[in-house]
């Protein structure tokens, strides 16, 4: 085992016999963190497909050789822990929390399904009904709606536009044969990443990984992706008959690896932040009372990005709110902030950072996302000293650039 980085002195990175990378960290609970991460998301379904990281997800716990349905999910639960998994555009996780102890089980049973998953196509079935029901609720909820469907516009031609969830007529054409081939395929050991963060050895633990999951031989590395081209941009009304209206505007911007995205982060805090203190929640809801929620910030993907903003409105607010977002970035292109604001807002910002990574579980998870996507461990320190580097000057930047580039627009009332 090595160390990784400096923002990773108490965590190493093993690579088993097969290629299969593990990033462990001691922990001083009494819980452990194990999981699996495979360099496939929404985006790999492939052409007819969508849906089918999603579907794989939720199929995967149905069974393999040596264990039915419900002794899967027995087996975390029968020791007070938990078995669970979701599917991003790029990634699928699959977890376990338990007790401290339980450590072989929780490898064990991730190895088995990861390795063996059989799709039983009863199961599969019923399942399908599950997924179905997950869609239409999902379409029930216009803020929620709203995000997928306008990267159905601005990815518009690329496997980054479909919802992961699928849509009906593409997950009724799934099963059992089409999840075992995207499970042999892209859960190969050279596009995994296990995590484990448990009290205890960690040379045990990691003989304990190279014990159950070792054995694994897949061919196949990393997808090969095609990095999406800009669309025109555009300006969509929705009309669903809503009382209220959820608007989305962004603009391309950058991806995970690009220097810029500190930058664009902190400009995203202070434009329109969680906190009540950011531009937009001032200026369109305690000033104006125009907005009953206004949020802005970057979306990453490994080879694009976009900076977006959203809120929520009456119908015929929608332009008089647009008009105040770009008078806000407009605003902060003019003229850096000065040193004392800037300042407290960095000041607060890594502060948020630091208070938001204090949460084992995702600190765990974030162990295998840095591996996967920077070969290294990046944890909430690294991103706050990033930050407490940049100057006005950056961030004034940051924001020209966005100032300078026109907005695509949707809006679903």
């Amino acid at each position: 085992m090595s160390d990784i980085s400096p923002y990773g002195a108490d965590a190493r990175l093993a690579v088993l016999s097969n290629g299969l990378r593990v990033v462990s960290r001691p922990s001083d609970g009494n819980v452990a963190y194990i999981g699996v991460l495979t360099d496939a998301g929404s985006r790999d379904d492939g052409p007819g497909r969508d849906g089918l990281a999603h579907f794989v997800e939720h199929t995967i716990f149905k069974g393999t050789s040596r264990r039915r349905g419900w002794q899967i999910s027995n087996m975390m639960e029968t020791v007070g822990g938990a078995l669970n998994a979701y599917t991003s555009r790029e990634e699928i996780m699959i977890y376990t929390i338990s007790p401290a102890g339980c450590e072989g089980r929780a490898v064990e049973l991730l190895a088995d399904l990861v390795a063996d998953a059989s799709f039983p196509e009863a199961d599969v079935e019923r399942e399908r009904g599950v997924v179905l029901e997950e869609i239409n609720r999902y379409h029930d909820s216009p803020a929620d709606a709203v995000m997928d469907e306008f990267d159905e516009l601005f990815y518009a031609g690329h496997p980054l536009a479909h919802n992961i969830l699928g849509y009906a007529d593409t997950v009724a054409g799934l099963d059992s044969r089409l999840a075992r081939e995207f499970l042999t395929e892209r859960f190969t050991p050279a596009s995994m990443v296990v995590y484990c963060v448990a009290p205890g050895d960690q040379e045990r633990h990691l003989r304990l990984i190279e014990r159950h999951m070792g054995a694994l031989r897949r061919d196949g590395g990393r997808p090969v992706r095609v990095a999406p081209t800009p669309n025109e941009p555009f300006d969509e009304l929705r009309d669903r008959g809503n009382k209220q209206a959820n608007t989305i505007m962004a603009v391309h911007a950058c991806d995970q690896l690009d220097e810029r995205r500190y930058a664009l982060m902190m400009l995203g805090s202070v434009l329109g932040g969680p906190s009540m203190n950011s531009r937009l929640n001032r200026e369109m809801r305690e000033k104006r009372g125009l907005v009953y929620a206004v949020d802005a910030g970057l979306e990453m993907y490994s080879d694009s990005g976009s900076f977006q903003v959203y809120f929520g409105t009456e119908p015929d607010q929608v332009d008089r709110c647009t008009r105040i977002v770009r008078r806000e970035l407009e605003r902060l292109a003019a003229e850096p902030m000065t040193d004392r604001l800037f300042n407290q807002w960095r000041r607060q910002i890594c502060g948020r950072l630091l208070v938001g990574g204090d949460r084992r579980g995702s600190q765990a998870m974030a162990l295998a996302k840095s591996v996967l996507r920077y070969g290294e461990v990046r944890d909430s320190r690294y991103a706050a000293d990033r930050i407490m580097a940049l100057t006005p000057a950056d961030v004034r930047a940051a924001a020209e650039l966005l100032a300078s580039r026109p907005f695509s627009r949707l809006t679903i009332v």
